[in-house]
């Protein structure tokens, strides 16, 4: 087999076989073919896309390339929730504990924010002492134990996924659905759980700009999970605006600790709420997403979730009195109100403008060995299809730097107001069961 021969095969539009994407990418992880070649193929894949088979054959040849967690060891059924990265986006520090908290086991590998997106491992970090970095033993004897782990993934799971993105992120390659289906559903696989729900995000924050491309995306994920028998499901979500009020690490950890308290803001509880019905449905809990809403709404209310949140705090060595008692996490040394500058109803909010913001702030990363500061962030005070009047308060910048007056003038400049009133946008817009 050659891989000129191959990169020309798809070049031409041809279709490649099982054993031929196996050969490339066992090749390219093992670095007997060089990135040039590879940089070849994934540009001529850009251009000529693949089909449902080739693009399963892929995600197989991914997983295979490293270790896969064997979670056999698990009792019950194990369910896996996938964001394709937001602003806002700490969905898994409530769906998680509300599962656990009612008998389903979730086995969960997170990743870290990077430029705009939160990462939830970011976020678990913010708890002094929380390790997110543990045994597969232990991972697997804290799930039985608890009914929650939530860890980094190790360099063991898939490391052909990381050579070919970090690949695609230099060879502007990134923006092709097989290949962004067949990386994110690569590790989803590797990581063993039975079930998965897909969190497909659209809008100004998400990596998706248009629910057309998002939907896209969504069935083909759907079609390999099938394809590979694994009970796979895709919720398409909006990510015009930051998901609930806050956004940055501890500040969103907060707004997580106050939802399992009740009191979360209305698009987030919403999401949450309809990812665990789903969840339910699919771990065999409940037979219809209502009556799963039913019992989610209940663990979100009655502390039973609250509480399994500790438990895994607890579990991976952090210091969970930080779960009942908020207030302990530190404040950043600066919090600048911005106002609004005149009167009317809140259009837009630029989610990729506030999440860069946030980031500019100290709460992300530009590249992946930057230092986070786990107390900046902005909170916002207001949401799209809300009234505001001049001189009301539109969110709070946190921040420890001092240069902060540029990024404040910007995040400003997020908020897009109009005179005329519209309905608050849902923030759930499709469910795709395949």
């Amino acid at each position: 087999m050659n891989t000129y021969d191959l990169i020309m095969k798809k070049r031409n539009g041809g279709i490649l076989e099982k054993d031929e994407i196996t050969y490339l990418v066992d090749g390219f992880t093992n670095g007997k073919i060089p990135d040039y070649q590879m940089s070849a193929f994934l540009m001529a894949v850009y251009f000529q896309g693949m089909n449902d088979e080739e693009t399963t054959n892929l995600t197989m040849a991914m997983a295979d390339s490293g270790d896969r967690l064997d979670l056999s060891g698990i009792n019950g059924r194990k369910v896996d929730k996938h964001s394709t990265g937001g602003v806002g986006d700490k969905t898994s520090l409530i769906v998680g504990p509300i599962l656990a908290s009612l008998g389903v086991p979730v086995a969960k590998m997170s990743g870290r924010g990077l430029g705009h997106t939160g990462g939830t491992l970011d976020k678990l970090e913010s708890i002094p002492g929380t390790q997110i970095y543990i045994s597969q033993e232990d991972f697997i004897k804290q799930v039985n134990e608890v009914g929650l782990a939530i860890i980094g993934q190790t360099a063991h799971i898939d490391p052909a996924d990381k050579k070919l993105y970090a690949l695609r992120d230099v060879t502007a390659t990134v923006e092709s659905i097989p290949l962004i289906a067949s990386s994110i559903m690569s590790k989803k696989l590797a990581s063993g759980s039975d079930a998965i729900l897909l969190d497909v995000k659209f809008g100004s924050g998400a990596f998706m700009k248009n629910i057309d491309k998002a939907r896209e995306l969504a069935l083909e994920m759907v079609k390999i999970g099938k394809n590979l028998g694994r009970d796979t499901r895709a919720i398409l979500t909006d990510m015009d605006q930051p998901l609930g009020f806050a956004v940055g690490n501890s500040l969103e950890v907060k707004e997580a600790i106050a939802t399992l308290n009740g009191h979360g803001p209305k698009d987030f509880v919403e999401l949450c709420l309809g990812a665990a019905s789903i969840l339910l449905t699919q771990a065999g809990l409940a037979k219809t997403k209502e009556e799963g809403r039913a019992m989610a709404e209940k663990a979100m209310h009655d502390g039973s979730g609250l509480a399994k949140l500790a438990a895994l705090i607890k579990a991976q060595h952090g210091d969970e009195s930080y779960i009942y008692h908020p207030e302990k996490f530190p404040l950043a040394k600066h919090i600048i109100p911005v106002y609004a500058k005149e009167d009317g109803y809140i259009k837009r909010i630029d989610c990729l403008s506030i999440g860069l913001g946030a980031m500019k702030l100290g709460a992300g990363r530009e590249r992946m060995d930057d230092v986070i500061d786990m107390a900046s962030g902005i909170v916002l005070a207001k949401k799209v299809g809300d009234f505001v009047k001049a001189g009301d308060k539109l969110c709070e910048c946190h921040t420890n730097k001092e240069d902060y007056q540029e990024v404040i003038a910007e995040i400003g400049d997020a908020f897009i107001l109009t005179k005329e009133s519209f309905p608050y946008p849902p923030i759930i817009h499709e469910v795709i069961e395949g």
